[in-house]
């Protein structure tokens, strides 16, 4: 029979080898993207904490907090809008890839903020007596970003509290289809403006559902200016898009709740959603917290007048119709 002492001794080194199990799964959890129709698509979402989304593949971020290595190593980061949960981490940002000598990053933030973010940059520079090298782009609404010659960026409008907007992400191709062959140029300007379209045809669209079940009801939802799963299932014949990730969850779910929610979704939705659970916030009591969750469910975006992603709306376009094959 053992003694006390073994049993005890068994106890602490059952203890460290599930520490070093919880460690590595840590590890591999960190590492893993979802892979969603051939883009790798990596981050983390917990609403009023923290957000921040990867496309490693496609060099982009978008909105920037605790700044982890994987999001600092993107060259190219979109801000959807100013509240501290989705951009406090951006001079963090900038300093930490000039402490690696990584390339200064461009930085794209609606043009609205533009001028507070320069004050932003303005008051860590002179406290951190450091440069913080980086371009800053303001972009309106309509308006285009190249990130490269075969890839562009353009910010559509949403809705929230305070100014923000998303982006539609395009693969793009000098060879005009037939259709719009002969069109003048201002008119084909013209055509690539109309609304927010395209968003709802893009390969992949990410976009936030704050709220899935009644903790909050919808109208308190948009008085926050966020989105609720039922109004997402309300607008689901509006979606041609193949797949959808939904992000932003409230913090006060667990793990278990969200999923629930989202297998309880109706046709024609099934096989298309994905969704960011990634975090601690999101765990179920007594299990591992930090994970990506992928759902062969479907679901759809919230939609005021094609004003999709209340608060945070990114938008994967690069097989989204548009004026340029494809």
């Amino acid at each position: 029979m053992a003694s006390s002492a073994e049993i005890a001794w068994e106890s602490i080194d059952a203890r460290f080898d599930n520490q070093k199990q919880q460690k590595k799964k840590k590890n591999r959890a960190g590492a893993e993207d979802l892979q969603i129709k051939g883009y790798p698509i990596g981050g983390l979402s917990i609403a009023g904490h923290e957000t921040w989304v990867i496309m490693p593949s496609l060099n982009l971020a978008f909105d920037i907090v605790k700044c982890p290595q994987r999001a600092i190593s993107q060259q190219f980061l979109f801000i959807s809008h100013g509240h501290m949960d989705h951009i406090g981490g951006l001079p963090m940002y900038v300093a930490t890839r000039g402490l690696y000598r990584m390339a200064p990053p461009t930085i794209i933030v609606p043009k609205v903020i533009k001028e507070s973010v320069e004050k932003l940059f303005e008051v860590h520079m002179a406290m951190d007596h450091s440069e913080l090298e980086h371009t800053l782009v303001g972009l309106d609404v309509g308006e285009e970003f190249c990130v490269r010659k075969d890839l562009k960026v353009r910010a559509f409008k949403t809705y929230h509290v305070i100014p923000s907007q998303g982006y539609i992400v395009y693969s793009v191709k000098q060879k005009l289809k037939q259709e719009y062959s002969g069109r003048p140029g201002a008119e084909l300007k013209s055509l690539r403006l109309l609304d927010n379209a395209d968003a709802l045809r893009a390969k992949i669209l990410i976009m936030e559902s704050t709220y899935v079940d009644n903790l909050c009801m919808v109208e308190n939802a948009k008085d926050y200016g966020h989105t609720h799963l039922s109004e997402i299932i309300s607008h689901a014949d509006r979606f041609e898009n193949k797949a959808i990730l939904l992000i932003h969850f409230s913090a006060w779910y667990q793990l278990d709740v969200i999923e629930n929610a989202l297998s309880a979704l109706p046709p024609p939705l099934a096989g298309r959603v994905f969704a960011l659970t990634n975090g601690a916030a999101l765990g179920e009591a007594g299990s591992a917290t930090s994970r990506l969750a992928e759902h062969r469910l479907a679901v759809s975006a919230h939609n005021n007048g094609l004003g999709l992603a209340e608060n945070s709306g990114y938008v994967e376009a690069t097989h989204a119709p548009n004026i340029h094959e494809e």
